[in-house]
């Protein structure tokens, strides 16, 4: 599949018109099956399908079987029967305000989101996405704050400095890891577990779900609580899609989607005591003196360096929080 246009993608996908049900998607993501993230789309998929008594049938393709991230996003723009679990990041190639949401500390505690959910500013910005061909169909999706795993103790800038950091391939990551000393190097996540065994790169970052789910703990041994980004993902849909299916079935995906942000916030907080103690058995030592104070200072410039976001964004997203 990787080898093919994301328009030769999209055509296929179109075409598998033939099937038992009314209507189908494909809910793609990125990540290992036992992840918080997959188990909460296999419990939206299965919701959608029985509430909707088999008119909408939903399938869940995991590990980017149906093409990175990116490829999947530009899917969903031209049309597909396709969903994809993202976040702020890659949905601010087209909207670029969202983007914020990704930024280094910006929320103290996973809670705080809900205010940016409820803002006139959010929904601005989901007119927006929608203008851009994107559907979100919820956004209360808790991925986790997000770590550092490598061979040695990351607990301030000067420690990371100089590190090739595997980063994913937007650019909220580049500039925070670029402002902490660090050089990012953007490497799709199904191909992370090589890139750090044969040392392209010599750390990654992401939640704990997603470390343990990757095995990356067979490459590094060390991991470094610098919780830089407190991450939440989206489930999103083709608004044109979306557009084409009835009131009814529109309903069902909106209303089990926030069902399944809700189911996957609470597995994701409740598994990470779990996954510390799945790393320790492995051998892994946790970091958790890190001097975030010190590494808060070094990326406040990153909000400064995005010059196509609306002037005072930052300010007013940090006032919403308040």
């Amino acid at each position: 599949m990787r080898w093919l246009s994301v328009a030769a993608m999209a055509a296929g996908l179109f075409a598998g018109g033939a099937q038992a049900s009314d209507y189908s998607i494909k809910l793609a993501h990125s990540l290992s099956t036992s992840e918080p993230a997959h188990l909460a789309a296999e419990y939206f998929a299965k919701n959608v399908t029985e509430r909707s008594q088999g008119r909408l049938e939903v399938e869940v393709f995991p590990g980017e079987q149906l093409g990175s991230g990116k490829e999947v996003n530009e899917m969903m723009r031209q049309g597909a029967n396709v969903m994809n679990i993202t976040d702020p990041g890659y949905l601010s190639d087209f909207v670029p305000d969202v983007g914020v949401l990704n930024g280094p500390y910006l929320l103290k505690k996973p809670e705080d989101f809900k205010k940016i959910l409820a803002s006139d500013w959010y929904q601005e910005i989901d007119g927006k996405l929608q203008d851009a061909g994107f559907r979100v169909v919820s956004f209360n999706n808790l991925f986790g704050a997000r770590h550092v795993i490598a061979d040695k103790p990351v607990r301030t800038p000067a420690d990371i400095a100089g590190m090739t950091v595997r980063v994913p391939p937007n650019q909220m990551w580049i500039a925070t890891f670029e402002a902490m000393g660090a050089r990012p190097t953007t490497v799709n996540w199904s191909e992370v577990y090589s890139a750090l065994a044969q040392n392209v790169v010599a750390g990654a970052e992401a939640p704990l779900g997603s470390l343990w789910g990757s095995k990356l703990f067979e490459t590094r041994k060390t991991v470094s609580m610098t919780s830089h980004f407190v991450a939440w993902v989206a489930f999103v849909a083709s608004e044109d899609y979306f557009d084409s299916l009835p009131e009814d079935l529109q309903a069902i995906l909106l209303e089990e989607g926030e069902k399944a942000g809700d189911y996957m916030t609470k597995l994701t907080l409740e598994k990470q005591a779990e996954y510390m103690e799945k790393f320790e058995a492995e051998g892994v030592t946790f970091v958790t003196d890190v001097d975030v104070e010190a590494f808060q200072k070094a990326t406040a410039s990153v909000y400064g360096a995005f010059p196509d976001w609306t002037p005072g964004l930052h300010e007013r997203i940090s006032a919403i929080l308040q």
